[in-house]
């Protein structure tokens, strides 16, 4: 990594907040995909490419809403337009959100390579920001409507002072919460989970980190005679079980798992492009956290990239928590 575009509090309306089985924010795929969009046309007019993505999200807003106090939350949808008949069309309910995020994007360029012909690196690099920041708000973001990006920054990562650069660029972007990768989390509490029961599936190690469980805990000083005789043995009290680690854990869909071959182009009917291969997927999901920037110890700990081995397709993350 050379460098990294930051662009600063992107205000996006109408994102999607449904990625599979979760709720709640945009899956990273939806950020990567973001950000090869903007490489491609960065390649093509400039020849420059732009890798992985990081996200810091300040706020958000679930447009979601209670019935009554005690209801489950339900998305507010829209209303479609009524078809020629007068009767209500059939659409698929998707939840939206509305957020404020930072994206940290990794270049695969420094400024000497950065060449709009201005003359001079400086003017460039205020010219490459101005371009990306005109190209990024005509883009849409996770399905949804970018209404304003802050300002574009091009940093670069190299010299003396370049541990120092990096700080100050994380801590710029508080306040607000990175999204980084905690899977080993799951895996190392399935370990312990099929220790207790064998049968048990990664599956069950998943819902243990997303479920909210009570276990009930009988009070043995608590227990009463009643006027007719009876004894009762104890007060029962509900407890709260703890999740399996500590933080800002929460579930999140992280790529794809191939459950077919590879189809030849056209073989499948109706596929999206008969021109290129398909093959059949599914979802695949892990654990992710929210941190505060400044626990960050570098900007690779921040930033997404697509891994592809084999049969999966995922974004991955290298971040590794400091030991306390």
């Amino acid at each position: 990594m050379k460098a990294v575009l930051i662009l600063r509090h992107v205000k996006v309306e109408n994102a999607t907040a449904i990625t599979g089985l979760t709720y709640g924010f945009p899956s990273m795929s939806a950020f990567l995909g973001y950000t090869h969009a903007l490489s491609r046309i960065l390649q093509s007019q400039h020849g420059l490419s732009l890798g992985g993505c990081g996200v810091v999200c300040h706020s958000h807003n679930l447009q979601a809403y209670r019935p009554s106090p005690w209801a489950d939350y339900r998305f507010t949808m829209t209303r479609n337009p009524l078809t020629k008949e007068g009767s209500t069309p059939s659409f698929v309910e998707e939840g939206r959100m509305h957020m404020d995020v930072s994206l940290v994007i990794e270049c695969d360029f420094n400024a000497d390579r950065v060449d709009f012909g201005a003359g001079e690196i400086t003017h460039d690099v205020v010219l490459l920001e101005e371009y990306v920041l005109g190209l990024a708000q005509t883009r849409r973001l996770a399905g949804g409507t970018i209404q304003s990006i802050g300002s574009v920054d091009f940093v670069e990562l190299r010299g003396d002072d370049a541990s120092n650069n990096i700080r100050k660029q994380l801590l710029r972007l508080l306040p607000g919460f990175a999204l980084v990768d905690r899977s080993e989390l799951l895996h190392e509490h399935y370990r312990h989970l099929i220790q207790q029961a064998p049968n048990a599936e990664l599956l069950d190690a998943w819902l243990d980190f997303i479920a909210i469980k009570h276990q009930a805990r009988v009070d043995p000083q608590g227990g009463h005679s009643d006027e007719d005789g009876t004894t009762t043995d104890g007060d029962c009290e509900w407890d709260i079980v703890p999740k399996p680690a500590n933080g800002y854990l929460v579930p999140m869909a992280m790529g794809f798992k191939a459950i077919s071959p590879l189809y030849a182009p056209g073989q499948v009917v109706g596929s999206r492009d008969p021109n290129i291969p398909f093959r059949f997927v599914e979802a695949a999901y892990g654990i992710g956290q929210w941190i505060s920037p400044h626990r960050l110890t570098g900007i690779n700990d921040l930033i997404w990239r697509f891994h592809v081995e084999d049969d999966w397709y995922i974004c991955k993350n290298s971040y590794q928590p400091v030991a306390s």
